[in-house]
Parts: structure tokens; sequence; C-alpha cells
């Protein structure tokens, strides 16, 4: 009885080692198989391969692997893929286990950059700007009457605003698109020498433009802008073309004048407000010249020698050249550190 069940013990052994060696086998097997993707290579595989319309990840690994399994160790070999759902044709593949992913660690050395000094301009404010180009504008004395003025409308109306219809008459005849601005004369500047009249500022109330002729020389309009209220009589000039992004400059050459009106027969001006100067075309003056505008200094006695000794003029604000005539001028104050009276000087040179 004790031999059998000694045989019974050594068979129930053999059974037992045989069946804990078969996972054993099969994890290595497992193991072997693991890269069958990589053995499955086509052998005249392309480094790297260039992505085509309609390619994917899961595709390229079932035609060159033979198991589209194989996308995620594609991706793992192209990080630069950010995204494995959209590869783009003309995009690079590798397949080299060798081959890094892309992505690169930069470390950036520090670097003594030497450039000369530049000169730059103060910021203006654009919408400022564009608004004092808009609603106003620096006429010669001839041109008060302008080219025509507005007549009537199609009804009784006495005032206009924007998509009214109007009628024109002008001097001459105007073909249907042409555009003019709408305006009233304001002030007049006068030389300070000699007092005469030598501009008119003049407040632009919006735009109109032809839309037909009418009989007995009469044009058809629209109100296409309106600042304002426009009445009969209004004058008329041809629309000017506003640079949008008109930018401060230096001058060309150097350039001195005075501060000879301030709007509304105000006495003091400061930042934003219109000014005239004693300078124009005709000294080389241009629209969007940058000057300084500076205050003289004070005469004081000098308590050593008791003679009067007269202070250095200093910058007190910024002045922008809005529209150039021939002998003087309309400008913008940009900045401004005190309030800016008539006599002042208004000064600038070429930048160096």
């Amino acid at each position: 009885m004790q031999e059998v069940f000694m045989k019974f013990r050594h068979i129930l052994l053999a059974g037992l080692i045989t069946m804990l060696m078969i996972p054993i086998v099969s994890v290595q097997a497992a193991a072997t198989a693991a890269p069958a993707g990589i053995a499955n290579i086509k052998p005249d595989l392309p480094q790297p391969y260039i992505v085509k319309k309609g390619d994917t990840l899961w595709d390229i690994a079932n035609y060159f692997f033979k198991d589209p399994m194989q996308w995620l160790r594609i991706w793992e070999k192209n990080l630069y893929i950010t995204n494995p759902d959209l590869i783009y044709p003309g995009n690079k593949i590798w397949f080299d286990p060798n081959h890094q992913s892309g992505l690169t660690t930069v470390r950036p050395m520090p670097q003594v950059i030497i450039r000369p000094v530049e000169r730059l301009a103060a910021n203006t404010d654009s919408a400022m700007l564009l608004t004092a180009l808009e609603r106003q504008d620096f006429i010669l004395p001839e041109q008060e009457q302008g080219v025509g003025h507005i007549l009537a409308s199609p009804d009784e109306r006495l005032n206009f605003g924007a998509h009214d219809r109007v009628y024109l008459k002008l001097n001459q005849p105007a073909t249907p698109g042409t555009l003019f601005d709408v305006f009233r004369t304001t002030d007049a500047i006068n030389d300070p020498q000699t007092g005469e009249k030598i501009g008119l500022l003049v407040e632009h109330m919006g735009q109109v433009r032809v839309e037909s002729e009418a009989k007995n020389g009469i044009e058809r309009a629209v109100v296409t802008r309106a600042f304002a209220e426009m009445s009969r009589g209004d004058r008329l000039k041809p629309a000017r073309t506003i640079d949008p992004h008109l930018r401060p400059m230096p001058p060309t050459q150097k350039l001195s004048g005075d501060i000879i009106y301030i709007r509304n027969g105000a006495h003091e001006a400061a930042q934003n407000q219109v000014v005239g100067i004693s300078i124009g075309q005709e000294q080389g003056l241009k629209t969007g010249t940058q000057l300084s505008i500076m205050r003289a200094g004070r005469i004081i006695a000098d308590k050593v020698s008791g003679s009067p000794v007269q202070l250095p003029q200093e910058k007190v604000g910024d002045l922008l050249v809005l529209v150039a005539q021939p002998r003087v001028s309309i400008g913008l104050i940009t900045a401004s550190t005190a309030p800016i009276n008539i006599g002042d000087t208004v000064f600038g040179e070429p930048a160096r």
C-alpha cells in the first residue's frame, strides 16, 4: 500500500511541476513575440516616411508594421506631433528605434546686443488725431465761399442729418459719387505783424455725396456723414482725403515760429486743443511735423550784479501739425506740462 502511495505522490508532483512550467513558457514566448511589429516591418521601409493626404498613424502602422496597433509606438518616436489624430501632408514620420522624438532642449546663452541710440517718437492718441482731422480744416481767405452750398431738400426741412437727401448748388457740375465736405467758417487767423487775414479755421459739419444731376444745374445728393446738423446755405468744398496712419515726424530743417491763435478766442490752451502757428509751407513745414512748444524764461534781477537776466526757455508741450498752409498752419497739442499761451515759441530741428 505504501508503494502505491509513493508512486501516486511522484505522479502528482510531476503533474504540478508541468502545470507550473506552462505559464513560464507562455510568458517567455510573449516576451519574445513583443517586438513582432518590428520583425514584420517592410525591408524597403523609407526613413523618414512623408505623410500623404488621407494618411493616419493607424493606416501607416498597418501598412509598414502589418499591425495597426503599432501606431502608438510610431507616435512615441515622433512626439513633435502633438495630436496623433492630426497629421498633415508633408509631416515626417520616423520608424528607426534609435531616432529621437524630435523634441530638443535649447539652453539660451546670455548675449549682449549693442545698437545705436534711437529717438522714439512719443505716442499720439490716433483716435483724437483722426477726429481733429475730420472735424476741422484750415483754409485760405479766398476759399471762404467754397465751391457751392446746400440749397434745399425734397421736403421743406431746414436742418439735415445722415442719410437725408438734399439739393446742392455748385459752381461747376460734379459727377455722381463725388464727395464734398460741408463746412462753416469759425475763426480768422491774422498776421501778428500786419493784422492781415491769412487763414480761416473751418468746422466740418459732415459730408455729402452727389447722386445725380437735376435741372438747372442743381445736383441731387445724400448726406453720408454728419458731425452736426447741417442747414441751408452751408458751404461745400472738395472732400479732403485723410491718412488714418499719419505719424509724427521730425522736421527736415530747423524751424521756429510762434503760437498766434487759440481756438474760440481763448487765452490758454492745453493737450488735445487746436492752435495756429506762424510758420507754414514756405518755411518747409509739412503736415505731420512734430514740433516742441517752448516757454520763454522770466527776466529777473541778479542780486549779485544787479543786472537783469533772462532765464533759459523751457519745453512746455508738443505739437503735431494738422494742416500746413503757405504762411501759417494749425496744429494739435499732443502733450502739455503747463498752460500754452499765445506768443509761446514752437521749435523743431532734424533728427540726429
